[in-house]
């Protein structure tokens, strides 16, 4: 592999580029190395718009990648589970693989039983983005396109997507969304980065302190698709108004539980109204989860613009996928907190909207901020 490129330098952050890998028509992917004036780094591949790795300091100072991931391209292509990718162009899962719009009926690939899960056969997670390095006065990222056409995968419109990742010196990475469309499509967009505080391969996360800031939830059927209700949290395993360990109610006898077999529901955030208004601009994110690992110290907070959160616990991580450094990866090594809008919104009126029309922008922001605690 050639050695990497710098190509921008603000102040002692640097954005590097080389190549990681070759699609099987001979496409070039290329992983974006970015690193802030503390040392945290994150490695973004143009493949799907994958967070690779993200190192960021304990207590000690020592760094861990507390992302999962693969050591090789190849891996990638014929083994993901979704770690670290940009889902789309509809995150989460759609009812029957089907959603009518404007008196036309749109089939979808049913690629989760008969329902249809992030994008498709071929979502936002398996294409090769266009990257450019970036530079905004000190923080260090790159910048992600992609023209999704009419017809792909089943969605209406050319769809022109942007998908930012910024490093920040305070410890931050930020994904911005933007996208435009010609006709009117869903869009709900996410990044599915499975994380793992006390380091990637450390063992599970039933320990970790969690705490959302929501007072419902949607519950689902039993192919995990939302019924339509909202539900409050309260006197349900699903509050987590208050730190609480991921481990604690993660095996009660509760309906909800047996059906994603753990945490696999998506929070309806209490912040999530003036979010939705919004929609169209990009308001500023709001406080949506905290996640610590008192074993490390490490400590992540999840702001978002978004209305919704999904808590997936990987309740389906059985060890066959064999990751960084040869670590099997195991039934919850690691939680996913996907910001999104909620699931199957097409097909449930009373849902935020996800629909966005010809004239209008998408817009989206989720801030992964790290620090300690001593």
């Amino acid at each position: 592999m050639a050695p990497a490129l710098v190509l921008l330098v603000a102040m002692a952050a640097t954005v590097t580029r080389a190549p990681f890998g070759k699609m099987p028509d001979g496409a070039t992917v290329d992983i974006y190395t970015l690193t802030n004036i503390h040392g945290m780094e994150a490695r973004i591949m143009t493949y799907g718009a994958v967070v690779v790795s993200l190192k960021t300091p304990d207590r000690s100072g020592r760094l861990d990648d507390v992302v999962l991931g693969f050591d090789n391209f190849e891996d990638y292509l014929t083994r993901s589970r979704f770690f670290g990718a940009v889902a789309g162009r509809y995150a989460n899962r759609i009812g029957n693989a089907r959603f009518s719009l404007d008196g036309t009926t749109y089939e979808l690939a049913a690629n989760n039983g008969k329902n249809h899960l992030h994008g498709g056969r071929r979502g936002f997670d398996k294409v090769v983005w266009k990257g450019e390095p970036i530079d905004r006065g000190g923080d260090v990222g790159v910048a992600l396109t992609y023209v999704s056409a009419d017809g792909e995968e089943g969605y209406p419109g050319t769809l022109n997507v942007a998908v930012t990742y910024t490093l920040t010196p305070r410890d931050e990475l930020i994904v911005d969304y933007r996208a435009t469309t010609d006709k009117a499509t869903p869009i709900n967009l996410t990044n599915h980065s499975y994380f793992n505080l006390a380091g990637e391969g450390r063992g599970d996360i039933l320990r970790h302190l969690l705490t959302i800031e929501a007072d419902r939830y949607t519950p689902t059927d039993d192919t995990q698709i939302p019924t339509g209700e909202i539900a409050p949290v309260a006197a349900t395993p699903f509050d987590f108004r208050k730190p609480t360990p991921i481990g604690a109610r993660i095996d009660a006898d509760h309906e909800q539980i047996r059906r994603g077999k753990g945490y696999d529901h998506n929070f309806v955030l209490n912040g999530g109204a003036k979010a939705s208004a919004e929609r169209g601009s990009t308001p500023t994110p709001y406080h949506a989860a905290r996640v610590v690992d008192p074993s490390s110290g490490r400590a992540m907070d999840v702001l978002t613009t978004e209305p919704g959160v999904q808590l997936y616990t990987g309740n389906n991580l059985d060890g066959s996928a064999v990751g960084k450094s040869g670590h099997a990866y195991g039934k919850r090594s690691a939680l996913c907190l996907e910001t999104q809008h909620f699931p199957d919104s097409p097909n449930h009126p009373n849902f935020p909207s996800t629909i966005v029309r010809p004239g209008t922008t998408f817009a989206s922001r989720t801030v992964f901020a790290f620090s300690v605690t001593r």
